[in-house]
């Protein structure tokens, strides 16, 4: 039988889950080629992380316990969705893990990129938001567009060349 968490152990997690909740959100979207399930698994681990909260050794590193948790939500959710679409295997996602990156390092990389997606042209801005959210093919794109597959692959690199651009500018403003 679990042990049940303390108040305050619970708003302990759920704050650190807040305040990592960026971080996780990067490691979830790496992990899931789909990003309309992003949401999906950033809830269930939500509540999976506040249902385990007594498991959870205050002052110890939340981040990773955490980032172990979204790991098998992200599985449970591939293995949900049957396979569909382009996936990592379970075997990649466990090498990706064990890496361990500085998440936490990351946060106002997205926040950076999140502004900079907000200023891309209205063509571009959806082009990037079909290929990568919707994890659509460029012939897929190209359809949806009503472009030829060439015109997209000229689009997607025209638009990551501007977000690098509006990115390494503002790291540069901040720097």
């Amino acid at each position: 039988m679990s042990e049940s968490p303390s108040p305050a152990v619970t708003t302990l997690v759920q704050s650190l889950f807040v305040q990592h909740a960026a971080a996780l959100r990067g490691f979830v979207v790496a992990l899931l080629p789909d990003f309309s399930r992003v949401d999906d698994v950033m809830q269930e681990t939500f509540l999976t992380v506040t249902a385990k909260a007594a498991s959870f050794q205050p002052n110890t590193n939340f981040l990773a316990w955490a980032t172990a948790i979204a790991k098998y939500k992200v599985l449970e959710a591939l293995r949900a969705a049957g396979r569909q679409g382009p996936v990592l295997s379970p075997e990649v996602i466990e090498t990706l893990c064990a890496a361990e990156p500085e998440l936490e390092d990351s946060e106002p990389l997205i926040q950076h990129l999140t502004e900079c997606l907000d200023h891309l042209a209205p063509q571009a801005r959806r082009t990037i938001e079909l290929r990568y959210r919707q994890a659509h093919k460029p012939a897929e794109v190209a359809r949806l567009m009503g472009w030829t597959a060439e015109a997209v692959y000229v689009a997607l690199a025209r638009a990551r060349v501007a977000l690098r651009e509006c990115i390494e500018r503002k790291q540069a403003a901040e720097a």
